[in-house]
């Protein structure tokens, strides 16, 4: 049994039913779906509410998982609002093609995209990535102006140790960046892969 993704994006949810497993359920994730194993005896509406149950768990785990741009684009309001006088995007949008980057932003276009990578990270880590690539709409480049300005949100460093770690559990020892700049103050949201 499958059920598909309702307006909200909540991922489809898979149940496969396993003679071999005689009293405990499980759940994990199979790419972009929750696969849930039950028991043969489980059935029905016992079967339907364990499946919800377990997804709901799988899902307050990651988030931002199946966050829409939408939410997204809500989410570059409010922290612009909050920290950078309101500023605004043309436009900001998940990216499945940021493959050495956090984000980005493109500043004749003010268009940012954010890593797909990030939608398992804790909402505070999201949202200093985003305060970054606002920050660049403010300014360009990663002088001191733009430091200050990024540092008006509180949890920047933490934001970036964490990431920092996060690169080294994806397997890709550093080769994440925001901006792809390399340098005496660079961070997590900054270090590339130069080799």
């Amino acid at each position: 049994m499958t059920t598909h993704p309702e307006e909200t994006s909540r991922p489809a949810v898979h149940v496969r039913v396993s003679a071999r497993r005689k009293k405990t359920v499980a759940a994990h994730w199979e790419g972009d779906r929750i696969v849930v194993v039950v028991p043969t005896h489980v059935r029905g509406a016992e079967r339907d509410r364990i499946a919800n149950e377990l997804a709901d768990r799988l899902i307050r785990g990651r988030p931002h998982l199946h966050s829409s741009d939408l939410g997204l684009e809500a989410r570059a309001h409010e922290l612009a609002d909050r920290y950078l006088d309101g500023v605004r995007p043309a436009s900001i949008r998940w990216s499945g093609r940021q493959k050495k980057r956090w984000g980005s932003c493109t500043l004749t276009t003010r268009e940012i995209r954010i890593s797909e990578r990030l939608r398992a990270v804790p909402t505070w880590v999201l949202d200093a990535v985003i305060v970054h690539e606002l920050t660049h709409l403010l300014e360009a480049n990663h002088s001191q102006r733009f430091r200050a300005i990024e540092r008006r949100y509180p949890r920047m460093e933490e934001a970036d140790t964490f990431l920092a770690g996060y690169s080294l559990g994806l397997n890709q020892d550093g080769a994440w960046s925001m901006d792809g700049e390399d340098g005496p103050e660079a961070s997590a949201f900054d270090r590339n892969d130069t080799a």
